[in-house]
């Protein structure tokens, strides 16, 4: 149905003026890794040149009343994009101006980014089934409840288990992880509640681990990032990388660059299948495109068409409010970067750190804030700039009607 949907808008899109045509104003400073970074400036569509402007003012804003100290905004919709940084990228020990080429700790868009994308290589493959049980693919997740438990719960957040692994007493190593894992009992009968749960995705990085024969880190590595050009995409970011990853909270006697913030990441030595990767914009805008190509990006076929609206669909039952699809948000108490504009039936994640990205496939579009809110003590908020953004976007495209979207989802009462 948006496969269908989206061929017979074509010829409207193309017919369609759009918001903005990215052009090249300046060059910035050699970056370690990439070189020139390239700044760009928007044609901006007479019609809706105010609209990108109150995006500008709405960032802006939310930096000067301290809600993060800067990030990075794309939007993107049939080639044209408008992307932007915007305040700082540290406040300390230094401070140092956001760059479109920064590189951020995603937090939870990692389990969508890399977890669930790896996840269902191997569903696509044969190697792995939605509706076994996890212990056949980790068989000390069994006993106590835990038998009934499929991959499908883990990846919908239907499986029972509490939202996290407690760090008291003291813990750390990765195999550690996985022994608490695999203890963990369902507080709720799988298919029956919907827990937004770390320890879900910490397993689904161990199946990944098992299944796939090689650590997440290098799995996601190899299969994804490779073939997609996301080449500032990665686990363990390399030291060459520091000066331009935003820094996160206050540790100990320094600040996090480079470390994961999630503690219990940290602790598993950086590599979890729910949070520890780093990206930029420009990367996670090359994976973006890719979901909205249906599986394939610059002639490079990563998933089949079907796999991608398998992982987008809704997957959650029928009796639950939130809406899920496989790793991927579509109508939950989470969906913020949705907005009140963009069609039920799109679909995104959040990051804990301050970043977002909402995709969809109906107009076309993605969208994505990137910040390190949590820099430098933990206080920033971009809970509101995130719902504000995601009407602005709505509202900076041109040649589409998003009061009616046919095959968007009906609302739930």
């Amino acid at each position: 149905m948006v496969d269908t949907a989206l061929k017979t808008r074509k010829s409207a899109r193309q017919r369609a003026k759009t918001f903005v045509t990215v052009v090249a104003i300046c060059s910035a400073a050699v970056s370690a890794l990439h070189g020139e970074e390239a700044n760009a400036a928007a044609e901006r569509d007479e019609h809706r040149s105010e609209v990108l402007k109150e995006i500008d003012q709405t960032i802006e804003a939310a930096i000067s009343e301290g809600r993060a100290p800067g990030g990075v905004f794309v939007l993107e919709r049939g080639g044209r994009t408008y992307r932007r940084a915007y305040g700082l990228r540290a406040v300390e020990p230094e401070r140092e101006e956001m760059t479109e080429a920064t590189i951020f700790d995603v937090a939870s868009l990692t389990k969508v980014v890399a977890t669930t994308p790896a996840v269902m290589l191997l569903v696509q493959r044969g190697e792995v089934a939605l509706d076994e049980p996890v212990k056949r693919y980790i068989p000390e997740f069994g006993g106590d409840g835990r038998d009934a438990v499929t991959v499908r719960h883990l990846l919908t957040h239907t499986s029972g288990l509490r939202p996290g692994i407690s760090l008291r007493p003291a813990w750390s190593g990765y195999e550690r992880a996985i022994e608490l894992a695999c203890a963990e009992t369902p507080r709720h009968d799988p298919g029956t509640a919907f827990v937004y749960s770390d320890i879900n995705f910490i397993l689904l990085g161990e199946l990944v681990r098992r299944v796939g024969g090689d650590g997440l880190e290098v799995f996601v590595r190899n299969e994804i990032y490779g073939p997609l050009g996301m080449e500032t995409t990665a686990f363990l970011p390399p030291e060459e990388w520091k000066a331009r990853i935003a820094p996160t909270q206050r540790a100990g006697d320094g600040i996090l660059r480079g470390v994961v913030h999630d503690p219990t990441a940290r602790a598993m030595n950086g590599v979890a299948g729910h949070a520890g990767l780093f990206s930029t914009a420009g990367d996670l805008a090359r994976f973006a495109r890719m979901m909205l190509n249906r599986g394939e990006l610059d002639g490079v076929r990563v998933f089949e068409a079907e796999t991608v609206d398998l992982m987008t669909a809704v997957q959650t039952p029928e009796t639950l409010a939130d809406r899920r699809g496989l790793g991927w948000d579509i109508d939950s108490r989470f969906s913020r970067p949705r907005g009140s504009r963009f069609p039920l039936g799109s679909y995104g994640h959040t990051g804990w750190t301050g970043g977002c990205l909402w995709i969809d496939p109906f107009s076309g579009t993605f969208w994505m804030f990137l910040s390190n809110r949590v820099h430098p003590d933990g206080t920033g908020n971009v809970l509101d700039l995130q719902r504000a953004l995601a009407d602005l976007a709505a509202d900076a495209i041109t040649g589409f009607d998003f009061e009616n979207v046919p095959g968007a989802l009906p609302p739930r009462d």
